[in-house]
């Protein structure tokens, strides 16, 4: 499947990664009013919001670095591959607890079930990492679940144009 290598890695990358010693980070710039500072600079105004009730807690040795691992893991492997990736993801808020989804290209998704659609693939890849077999729980995590696991409490999802969709990972 398209992203199972991708998914695999990019958590390998952030569970060795976990094992570290942690350095200093810098000083971050706190959000703006609401912390909707990123609203109209990587996505536009949101269009529709849910809270997702997560089956996992997150990891204890979760941190900052685990999750900016776990997107810079995901990102090298996209950038990789021999076609231009689909979606961009990214980490922000001063501890990368806000995971953003924006679609790339002509080919991206154009409203909330396509962006549902594309959690439920990343939902079957996860399914395929060692993480969520170690724990038992592979049939029945989602990628949102794998998001919790790694300390996010935040998803957007985005087309990059006029759709965007929040999801309160709590």
């Amino acid at each position: 499947m398209l992203f199972r290598g991708v998914l695999q890695g990019a958590v390998l990358a952030a569970l060795v990664l976990v094992g570290l010693a942690q350095v200093g980070a810098p000083a971050m710039a706190q959000d703006g009013e609401g912390g909707e500072r990123h609203i109209g600079y990587y996505y536009p105004p949101l269009t529709s919001e849910e809270v997702y009730k997560a089956r996992a807690t997150a990891m204890p040795n979760a941190t900052r670095e685990t999750r900016l691992a776990f997107v810079t893991g995901l990102t090298h492997q996209q950038m990789g591959r021999p076609y231009p990736p689909n979606f961009a993801i990214f980490a922000k808020g001063a501890e990368a607890e806000k995971l953003i989804i924006v679609a790339m290209g002509a080919d991206g998704f154009e409203g909330i079930y396509q962006a549902r659609a594309l959690l439920a693939q990343l939902t079957a890849v996860a399914r395929t990492s060692q993480l969520l077999r170690e724990y038992a729980v592979e049939d029945l995590f989602t990628f949102l679940d794998l998001a919790k696991l790694l300390g996010y409490t935040q998803l957007t999802i985005s087309d990059g144009i006029g759709f965007a969709h929040r999801i309160e990972i709590e």
